[in-house]
């Protein structure tokens, strides 16, 4: 009678766990990648509103950056952590990753020739950008 029992704990668990995953951690994560698209959104408005400038592009430009192309999104390069300075890296790492710079939701300031963004570890990515645009 025990392995009846534990058995049938064990399809409770089983029960439970695919429920949790499916009923409610699914629709909560798309909750919280909403909420997180809306705070960017947000803070790209208030810093437009305020009249936030970017850094100077000279502050990416000064990275050793290697070309790469993309099935999807074309010609890009990227700098590795490896191969620059570390005084030169930090900064323009830094300013990446405080606003959040994601291929979706690339930094770049009025009169930049690239759009940057982070993916990955010890890795600065930029691309051309299309048409010249505000700073972001």
């Amino acid at each position: 009678m025990s392995e009846d029992v534990e058995q049938i704990r064990r399809i409770a668990k089983e029960t439970a766990r695919e429920i949790l995953d499916e009923e409610i951690l699914g629709p909560l994560m798309n909750a919280f990648n909403g909420f997180e698209a809306i705070a960017v959104q947000f803070k790209h408005a208030i810093s437009q509103a305020m009249g936030v400038v970017a850094v100077k592009e000279e502050t990416f430009n000064i990275l050793k950056f290697e070309n790469q192309q993309g099935a999807k999104i074309g010609p890009y390069q990227v700098a590795y952590k490896a191969n620059n300075i570390s005084d030169k890296w930090n900064p323009a790492y830094n300013i990446l990753r405080q606003n959040n710079a994601t291929i979706a939701d690339r930094y770049y300031g009025e009169g930049y020739v690239y759009g940057y963004w982070l993916y990955g570890e010890g890795k600065i990515y930029r691309q051309k950008l299309k048409a010249p645009n505000k700073s972001s």
